[in-house]
């Protein structure tokens, strides 16, 4: 093994001790090598140091099964200067040319950014394996102090180009035993090294003091790489600190994301706040990921929610997992569909706040927002039963072939209005809006609608094609434009008591007036 620009660290002592013997140092002092000589002379005597530049070595081809460098890179690269880099791509060729195929260069590395550009890329070019390892988050200097940032060892294996041999570039897994990422592009593994560094930021800064603001932080799924939890750490610094009331953890329940509550920034800090933790960590679940219960959430993240606990946490402290109902929810996809102009989107059942379940589409391009949602009735019995007051339509069509831009051809179909018709009460109105600029097509539309419901009251909007149509199921309910406006001046006088704007009841007054029976 070689060590380059060994200095006077007791690295090479500790492992010659613990059983790697065949050890040779070199450094660029002369003072430093006459030390480490002195000291491990005769309690060493197999491990030597030798006064050499680690750029052009006097050892032969092929010479090292490994090659040792525990911040070397870093000392010799601190910027970005021609003649730096010129000096570091020196360092790095000679290293090579004294390995053996199947040799490794371990390079211990805090990764600052060019030097992680220049370590990736010169070892991606082909003949080399690369794979990145974190240092564990426990690990400290000779000095016992911990390091602000982590510490990663860079494994490159030597290897004989072939043709055919696929390009070796893994960020290893945290998790003992767990796969490794593979990167397919130097860039690519660059960017994991760096999530690594952002997340190790921001632990430090959590474990430091309480945070002012919320952070929010993706846990992705090790094998698809697809998101399997958001955390969103809040503080409350207001809340009184007791023996047990630090951290908990608040699980949203599955399909619930979407409130006000979970899903705003506003409504996360209020409900750390009623909960009474001065530091609450709040999950949401990822649709597509499977969720056995609360019990197996909280074995999987009691590790990873450990990390960003607050300081001056109690030995031993039981965190508390804590969720609305009791339960992770429910939420299964019945649907899921491409849209060109909206992309991805999924039509998916989800249970609400206590036993209402709701149908809702959302485009996963904003996956925060429900485009539009249906509540769902319990079973066929009762589904049989429903009939409403109202059944109201305002659906614009993307398709601008049409003459017809309100609503799409689908939402007039004769088989459709009839099962709207089922839905109504016998006295019950269909609304909808309706805007054709093709004269033929809406006399069409309106023949189809005519069919289904005898009885239409059309509203025409001023300087607009919109007209709004009031479809009745029932001809017999049929009223005159003198009745129709004295029911428009009854509805006034409720709505004129107090909490009603004024606005409205004109707004409604003036509809009435200008609509007219078909």
């Amino acid at each position: 093994v070689l060590v380059v620009g060994c200095g006077n660290s007791e690295l090479s002592e500790r492992l010659y001790d613990a059983g790697c013997q065949n050890l040779s140092n070199i450094d660029v002092s002369e003072v430093v090598i006459r030390q480490m000589n002195e000291r491990n002379a005769k309690k060493r005597p197999l491990m030597t140091y030798q006064l050499m530049d680690a750029t052009q070595t006097t050892f032969p081809d092929s010479h090292f099964q490994a090659v040792l460098d525990k911040g070397t890179l870093d000392a010799i690269l601190p910027d970005t200067e021609e003649k730096t880099l010129e000096t570091a791509t020196k360092l790095l060729v000679e290293i090579g040319r004294v390995l053996q195929f199947g040799g490794r260069y371990l390079c211990v590395s805090l990764a600052q950014g060019h030097v992680l550009d220049k370590l990736v890329n010169q070892f991606s070019q082909g003949g080399w394996m690369v794979r990145v390892h974190q240092v564990s988050e426990g690990s400290s200097n000779e000095s016992g102090s911990q390091f602000p940032l982590p510490v990663f060892v860079f494994v490159m294996t030597k290897v004989r180009q072939m043709p055919g041999f696929p390009q070796v570039l893994e960020m290893m897994a945290e998790k003992e035993g767990a796969k490794p990422l593979r990167c397919s592009s130097p860039d690519e593994l660059m960017a994991a090294v760096k999530e690594r560094q952002q997340y190790a930021l921001i632990r430090n800064r959590l474990n430091q003091n309480q945070s002012s603001q919320e952070v929010s932080l993706d846990l992705c799924d090790g094998d698809s790489g697809r998101t399997r939890y958001t955390f969103h750490v809040v503080d409350s610094p207001t809340v009184r600190l007791s023996h047990a009331n630090h951290f908990a953890v608040f699980i949203i329940p599955q399909g619930r994301e979407t409130e006000w509550l979970f899903g705003s920034e506003p409504g996360r800090t209020q409900l750390a706040g009623s909960v009474g933790f001065r530091r609450l960590i709040i999950v949401a679940l990822h649709r597509d990921q499977h969720y056995e219960s609360m019990e197996a959430i909280q074995s999987e993240l009691t590790a990873k929610v450990l990390e960003l606990a607050p300081s001056g946490l109690p030995d031993n402290h039981q965190i508390p997992f804590l969720s609305a109902g009791g339960d992770i929810g429910t939420r299964t996809v019945q649907y899921r569909g491409q849209s060109e102009l909206s992309g991805e989107y999924v039509v998916e059942d989800a249970r609400g706040d206590g036993t209402s379940y709701f149908r809702r589409l959302i485009f996963l391009s904003n996956q925060n927002v429900v485009q539009s949602e249906a509540r769902l009735l319990p079973s066929a019995t009762q589904r049989d039963k429903a009939a409403y007051d109202v059944v109201m339509f305002d659906v614009d069509s993307k398709d601008t072939s049409l003459g017809m831009s309100c609503p799409p051809p689908a939402f007039v179909e004769k088989i459709f209005l009839q099962n709207v018709h089922k839905l109504l009460k016998n006295n019950g109105v269909f609304i909808l809006n309706l805007v054709c600029r093709d004269a033929v097509l809406k006399r069409q539309v309106m023949s189809v609608i005519q069919e289904v419901f005898p009885l239409i009251y059309a509203l025409m909007i001023e300087d607009e094609v919109n007209e709004i149509l009031f479809c009745c199921p029932n001809p017999e309910l049929k009223i005159s434009l003198t009745e129709l406006m004295e029911s428009a001046k009854n509805l006034e006088k409720e709505l004129k008591r107090p909490g009603v704007l004024w606005d409205e009841t004109y707004i409604l007054s003036e509809m009435f007036k200008s609509i007219q029976i078909v």
